[in-house]
């Protein structure tokens, strides 16, 4: 087999598991977003039950365009973590028909 297709096969297959890889730490990445997220909503309504609520009342035209943003990004966090186990066995997948060709370039064909 021609030196070229087997390292183009051999640099397809690293390409693959960079991307395999990059899909793992964003399934990572989402988990830790959505549970600082919600950390820091219980944090602050901690906080705010400490204190006087007349004292708070110049914050407060803030709270609700606050937990509107909040909510919408668990809202794409949880779409994203629906989405990505099929993403991530897809990329396995290619992962796996990448390692084959490039063994089968390698052996000669």
């Amino acid at each position: 087999m021609p030196r070229d297709e087997v390292e183009a096969a051999y640099f397809t297959l690293l390409r693959a598991r960079e991307e395999l890889a990059a899909l793992r730490r964003y399934e990572e990445y989402l988990a830790a977003e959505a549970q600082r997220l919600r950390r820091t909503t219980k944090e602050a309504e901690a906080l705010l039950a400490q204190v006087d609520p007349r004292l708070v009342r110049p914050l407060r035209h803030t709270d609700r365009p606050l937990e509107e943003a909040v909510t919408a990004r668990l809202g794409a966090i949880e779409d994203e973590r629906q989405r990505l186990p099929e993403r991530i066995a897809a990329a396995e997948a290619y992962v796996e028909d990448c390692e084959r060709e490039h063994a089968t370039l390698r052996a000669g064909g």
